[in-house]
């Protein structure tokens, strides 16, 4: 059975990143949406013994890559379509936890950021214009 959403839920990953770097990436960044998108999320899931295992997103995640200059254009897109977006920097990949990575984003102006990874919840058809160039993560 296929349902078809509303909405969409797309990362885009910098096609440069090792293996590592693409999930961990992933993760923070759908950790955001979930963080500032709580409809987002469903029921928790039981199984047939009545084990409670925790709730996840109601719709699929699409993850795609492209180079520096298409996840910087799909931050941008979204940013200019009044988006609250996760936004994942090579900086980050040296800091240790929350407070460093904050401080590291803020003391970078928005347009000089090193993005490697961005996520975007919206209406489908202005996800796939805000993603527009990006490809399919392999």
């Amino acid at each position: 059975m296929t349902t078809r959403f509303d909405t969409k839920i797309v990362v885009v990953l910098r096609d440069d990143l090792a293996t590592w770097q693409r999930l961990n990436v992933t993760a923070f960044l759908v950790s955001g949406l979930a963080a500032t998108t709580p409809e987002l999320i469903g029921e928790p899931y039981v199984d047939a013994d009545g084990t409670v295992y925790a709730p996840m997103f109601r719709q699929p995640v699409v993850v795609l890559e492209g180079d520096a200059a298409t996840v910087r254009a799909a931050h941008r897109r979204a940013v200019d379509r009044g988006l609250t977006v996760p936004v994942f920097t090579a900086d980050l990949f040296a800091t240790g936890g929350d407070e460093e990575n904050r401080a590291a984003v803020a003391a970078v102006p928005r347009e000089k950021l090193d993005l490697v990874g961005v996520a975007v919840h919206a209406p489908r058809n202005a996800a796939d214009k805000i993603v527009k160039g990006a490809r399919m993560h392999p």
